[in-house]
């Protein structure tokens, strides 16, 4: 990289970053910290939306996903994500933005109890902190291979994280929204400028269809068709007969010619999980709730979703098409004119930049990658704290201290949680690639929650459900994680291999959670009603809760209906990309 490119990304980043500091200096209560003091407009908050789902995951990570699985990904953010923001800002977060609540997990305690609370906020704190994982290493590749830095490239890492930690930790929601609605730009501009670059250099969409067939008969049809079947191979050339053995025990067949096990998934089951995967982001996801519990009027917050589904809808088709371009120019991992050690999935992305910019062009990618990872940081690290403090920390330990203190710890574990996150680094750095080890922990972990939060929101289940269904589909998720290890180690078949199957596991865990709960709904009895029933916080939690109900609205609320409509809109366009013109 260039000196030209350098100041290309000091610039753009570190303008952005005084600015939020700048914008944070005002923090000083809790109500300021976590909610911005309710005065985010719509815009701002779609923006931050967009910035924070588009992260540095989906510039390398997810584009590495897309080298393996093709367009049928993009149904994750195009219905998934549109969709659960529509159910999110329209529905499920209503009641808790009208009663003033700080954290998605504390409505689950007005819904469901005590328990379900601790539970969403230890989840959420667990499968966040994997995503800040991943965007270490993403930026860890793009500095390695992009930079030349190699293996030195993780001091770059620790310096951007710690000054993400920085201005998140100083100024708490007002400068992460502030900064993530500039960031987007940044980050817009850059996934343009490199898939022009990448849609030339592979010829089109004609051109990548050849190219992708001249490496192996129908392999177009499965990655620029979402109804395609999905099909993932396992080379296994260099296994004895009793591994191979092993490895069928978690599914696929044994393609003896070829020396590989290959596993076959319906396009209508694959769909169907990365559905359920972008509902599970925007619905659990407290860092997309928390924006909008800083909404100025409830007509912010419905607004909001609007802005961030049609950004994103544009900005799914050329950030993550770049991983199938790429796989027609490099249609296997050892074709990449790199270090072994960087053959990696999820190094055509960097590779692209490396291979089809020039000076100045790619600095303003590499300027969008630092900021889409600046941007993921600085949520992360705000958004984790807050479960930590508000549903754990001052809910069942530290009661009743002054705000400040309460401000200080919220503070002091923003570094513990973004530098915590490296520890997941020698999980992700795998030639399966950092997408399906993204999953594997989502259908464990988060999609149990998101069955509570739909059923909780939406039926009249009993207020005990909630822990038996998160009982039994954790329970199912860890054995799901834990089978294929099992089978190689020690040749024993914990599931069924449909169970263990990444994409039938996904809706398998969605189905035995909702199920364990109308179960228990069965034999305790339906609610009176589905509306969360009235907390009485004790000491800081119902201070702090009084303080944003006794602030003025700093904007007009005007009529429901017109963002109601245009949210729906944005998912219908999203699902006819899905399964008209894509499938």
């Amino acid at each position: 990289m260039s000196l030209l490119d350098w100041i290309i990304i000091v610039a753009l980043n570190g303008g952005i970053i005084l600015y939020g500091i700048l914008r944070g200096r005002g923090t000083k209560t809790t109500v300021d910290w976590f909610l911005a003091g309710r005065t985010l407009p719509w815009w701002m908050i779609g923006l931050s939306l967009y910035a924070t789902v588009i992260d540095a995951s989906d510039l390398v990570a997810d584009s590495g996903g897309t080298y393996a699985v093709g367009v049928s990904y993009l149904v994750a953010n195009w219905v998934g994500v549109t969709g659960g923001w529509a159910l999110l800002a329209n529905w499920i977060a209503v009641p808790m933005y009208r009663t003033g609540m700080y954290t998605n997990a504390e409505y689950l305690e007005a819904r469901f109890g005590l328990a379900a609370r601790v539970i969403s906020a230890l989840v959420q704190a667990l499968y966040r902190t994997l995503v800040l994982g991943i965007i270490a290493t993403t930026l860890y590749l793009v500095l390695a291979i992009v930079g030349g830095w190699g293996p030195s490239a993780w001091w770059g890492v620790i310096a951007i994280a710690a000054l993400a930690t920085a201005y998140t930790a100083f100024g708490g929601l007002r400068s992460v929204a502030t900064t993530d609605a500039l960031q987007s730009v940044i980050m817009v501009a850059s996934s343009i400028a490199l898939f022009l670059a990448a849609w030339v250099a592979v010829g089109g969409w004609g051109g990548m269809e050849s190219k992708l067939e001249e490496h192996q008969q129908g392999l177009a049809t499965q990655l620029l068709h979402v109804g395609s079947d999905n099909v993932a191979r396992q080379s296994v050339a260099e296994e004895s007969s009793e591994t191979v053995e092993r490895i069928l025990l978690s599914g696929g067949r044994h393609d003896v010619d070829a020396a590989e096990v290959v596993t076959t998934t319906p396009a209508w089951l694959a769909a169907l999980a990365w559905l359920i995967i972008g509902l599970s982001y925007a619905v659990v996801n407290h860092t997309q709730s928390m924006r909008l519990f800083g909404a100025r009027t409830e007509w912010d917050m419905r607004m909001a979703v609007v802005v961030s589904g049609l950004v994103l809808l544009g900005a799914t088709f050329t950030n993550l098409m770049i991983g199938v371009m790429g796989r027609a120019l490099y249609p296997d991992p050892s074709l990449m004119p790199l270090a072994s050690s960087l053959q990696l999935r999820d190094s055509v992305f960097p590779l692209l930049v490396t291979e089809l910019t020039s000076s100045g062009v790619r600095g303003l990618v590499v300027a969008g990658v630092v900021a889409a990872c600046f941007s993921t940081f600085d949520s992360i690290g705000s958004t984790v704290p807050s479960l930590l403090v508000r549903d754990i920390y001052a809910r069942l330990f530290v009661k009743d201290r002054e705000d400040r203190y309460y401000v200080a710890a919220s503070r002091l574990l923003t570094p513990l949680v973004i530098f915590g996150s490296f520890a997941f680094v020698p999980l992700l750095l795998q030639e399966r690639g950092m997408l399906l080890v993204f999953l594997d922990w989502v259908g464990a972990f988060v999609v149990p929650l998101l069955a509570v939060y739909l059923m909780g929101s939406f039926t009249r289940v009993h207020r005990s459900s909630a822990v038996v269904g998160l009982t039994v589909g954790i329970f199912y998720g860890t054995l799901k994680l834990l089978a294929p290890f099992v089978a190689l180690r020690f040749g024993v078949a914990i599931l069924p291999p449909i169970l263990v199957n990444n994409y039938a596991s996904t809706v398998a865990s969605l189905v035995l959670t909702a199920g364990a709960m109308l179960a228990a709904t069965a034999v305790r009895g339906r609610e009176p009603a589905r509306e969360p029933r009235r907390l009485d916080p004790e000491g800081w939690l119902r201070a702090s809760q009084l303080r944003v109900k006794a602030l003025e609205p700093r904007g007009l609320n005007r009529g429901l209906t017109l963002p109601v409509l245009l949210g729906l809109a944005v998912v219908s366009i999203g699902a006819v990309l899905s399964f008209v013109v894509f499938w």
